[in-house]
């Protein structure tokens, strides 16, 4: 009976985390095989059922569903897949019988040759991948970023360039290194063979299964994200012209925002059209740039664990990554920087325009406001003088009408002067309509003031 609260969700799923994808233990000599490939989400249907195929021309069982890793054993056969972010992998070891005896059945004249030991030039004409079921392989959906062969084979010591020379041809560039604090030699040449194939020999001078296996993950695992980076560099190739040509219209550009020739609208609309267009080259790139710096950490991690040791006359695999890989990765990262400051760049013309353009046109706002005020002043005048006349037009037919009713008054027999009468009416009639009409515009104000 736990006496522990309730777990946590996803306790049971982390706690398993740093335990997932073990080595696979290995023991010289022995054949072994690494593909990785890129696979798009909709090929996953496929990928499993191409699993579910192996497993049953191997008599396994199949795989749980969404599982990350599937490890099948068959004889001296093992064969594991793991799924990855973006791409799959495959590893394939192949262990040999060391009481084998050699193909030609001469011993002595195998021992002579080196080939007693797979050390010849035929050692990589066999492979684990041979081993696999007839046309599965090719059946494996997604598109091949490395395919890797290696050989490890049990040696005291490190070997000769005869050796070498018989693993990679006479002309190779060999890469090789002691690791795993001197317990075993590894080589390389980081090329791609006639087979299509990378190759790596693995000379173990004593290592535990476990670990013989782990030093050969961790080679593989160097040469899959290296390629893995690598897919960055045609995409950064394709944009630095681009960047270059962003950048020379950038400048045009500003250098007419300095000179200020009254185009800023049309400095305005050409600059955000820079601005997408940048934009668009970042969102396009973006993720193949964060991978490969992802994926180049985790090569310098890969090639930390080996703990290389210098062997004479060898380049080691850090020296030959800082030479080789780390510019082009250098590369990447410079492209991917330089579209990140070409967009703060035109985000800040843009801004410095816009301000410009804003303080124009607050300008012209505050010219338009003042005619407008002007208008309304000439207006107010305008409408006093037609006021002014409207009163004297109003007195004018008030008095007429009223000498009409002073003739009348006097027809009817009223003692009256009707010049007179009229000429004492004409001040009342004028103050009174005065009156009216400013009592009149009074309260059209007071209507307009809310009042």
């Amino acid at each position: 009976m736990s006496l522990l609260p309730a777990d946590h969700p996803q306790r049971v799923l982390l706690a398993d985390e740093v335990h997932a994808r073990p080595p696979q233990a290995l023991r010289a000599p022995a054949h072994a095989s690494h593909l990785a490939v890129l696979v798009d989400a909709a090929d996953r249907s496929a990928e499993r059922a191409q699993l579910e195929r192996l497993c049953q021309a191997l008599g396994q069982a199949l795989p749980v569903v969404d599982a990350d890793q599937v490890i099948l054993e068959s004889g001296a056969l093992q064969i594991k897949w793991e799924r990855h972010g973006e791409f799959s992998g495959y590893t394939v070891v192949a262990e040999a019988d060391p009481s084998a005896p050699s193909d030609d059945g001469d011993a002595d004249a195998a021992s002579e040759t080196g080939d007693a030991r797979g050390r010849g030039g035929d050692a990589f004409e066999v492979t684990a991948l041979s081993r696999l079921p007839e046309g599965w392989l090719e059946a494996v959906p997604g598109a091949t970023v490395v395919a890797a062969h290696a050989l490890v084979l049990p040696a005291p010591e490190p070997a000769s360039a005869p050796e070498l020379a018989g693993w990679f041809g006479p002309d190779a560039t060999v890469i090789g290194a002691q690791v795993a604090d001197g317990e075993a030699c590894a080589y390389t040449d980081f090329r791609l063979h006639d087979d299509g194939c990378t190759r790596f020999v693995l000379l173990d001078h004593g290592l535990t299964p476990r670990r013989a296996g782990r030093v050969l993950q961790r080679l593989f695992e160097i040469e899959v994200y290296r390629m893995l980076a690598l897919l960055a560099l045609p995409l950064a190739r394709q944009l630095s012209p681009r960047a270059r040509r962003i950048e020379a219209e950038l400048a045009e550009l500003t250098a007419g925002i300095a000179r200020d020739e009254g185009q800023d609208e049309t400095l305005l609309r050409e600059l955000t059209r820079l601005a997408a267009e940048i934009e668009q080259c970042l969102s396009s790139s973006q993720f193949r740039f964060g991978a490969c710096r992802a994926y180049s950490e985790l090569v310098d991690r890969r090639i930390d664990d080996l703990r290389e040791e210098r062997l004479p006359g060898l380049q080691t695999i850090r020296g030959f990554m800082a030479r080789r890989f780390s510019p082009a990765v250098s590369t990447c990262a410079s492209v991917s920087q330089r579209l990140h400051q070409l967009s703060e760049r035109v985000a800040q013309a843009s801004t410095l325009l816009a301000t410009r353009v804003g303080i124009a046109r607050e300008r012209q706002n505050q010219a338009l406001l003042a005619s407008m005020d002007r208008r309304a002043r000439l207006q107010l005048r305008l409408q006093q003088t037609v006021e002014g006349l409207s009163v004297a037009a109003i007195a004018y037919y008030a008095t007429g009408l009223a000498g009409y009713l002073v003739k009348a008054a006097k027809a009817a027999g009223l003692p009256l002067n009707p010049d007179l009468a009229v000429g004492l009416l004409v001040p009342v009639l004028v103050l009174a309509v005065y009156l009216a009409v400013h009592r009149a515009r009074k309260l059209v104000h007071r209507a307009d003031d809310g009042h």
